[in-house]
């Protein structure tokens, strides 16, 4: 029997010593949180840039993600904000650009997943958006840019297979550009 136990001890040392680090890791830093009466998952937490530190929380409705927020560079305060869908797929990305802990910039998915549109306050004021840029299947379209701080664009960048194709300017009072130049 002693040279039983000695053989079980033996081989769970053996286990614990070549245990794979990833798996502590996963393990140490993937928490989930339910909910007390119903039983239903209600957040988790992740280590996105494996480190071992937890630097992602995503609220959850069960099985579906809600929205994350994310440290990236672990300094303390949230500087990524993702929301998702009924269905669980991401629909927009908030960034503090600043690193300040409040959305300056906002990213929006397209049907296909790609990032359609962002909108971007110069100001760090997410209500004073100054910015709008265009994406066609992922690749930047048109910028839009509001430079005179009345909340409508003033001046418009158009692209062309990823090159600086056209800038309008001069809008009229419907917002009509009257000013276009052709660059080649």
């Amino acid at each position: 029997m002693k040279a039983y136990l000695v053989v079980a001890a033996a081989a769970a040392a053996t286990a614990i010593g070549c245990s794979d680090p990833e798996q502590a890791r996963i393990k140490d830093t993937t928490r989930p949180t339910y909910d007390k009466t119903t039983g239903k998952l209600t957040q988790l937490t992740y280590d996105a840039n494996k480190n071992g530190r937890i630097d992602t929380w995503t609220d959850m409705d069960g099985s579906r993600p809600v929205r994350s927020r994310i440290d990236s560079d672990e300094d303390g305060t949230i500087d990524r904000w993702e929301y998702y869908d009924e269905k669980g797929m991401l629909m927009k990305v908030g960034f503090s650009s600043r690193r300040d802990g409040h959305v300056d910039s906002w990213a929006f998915s397209g049907a296909d997943g790609k990032i359609s549109r962002m909108e971007i306050s110069s100001t760090g004021n997410e209500q004073k958006i100054d910015r709008w840029e265009f994406y066609r299947d992922g690749v930047l379209a048109s910028v839009a840019m509001d430079e005179n701080g009345d909340g409508k664009p003033d001046r418009k960048l158009t692209y062309a297979n990823g090159t600086l194709a056209i800038i309008e300017s001069d809008p009229d009072a419907a917002g009509a550009f009257r000013k276009r130049v052709t660059v080649k």
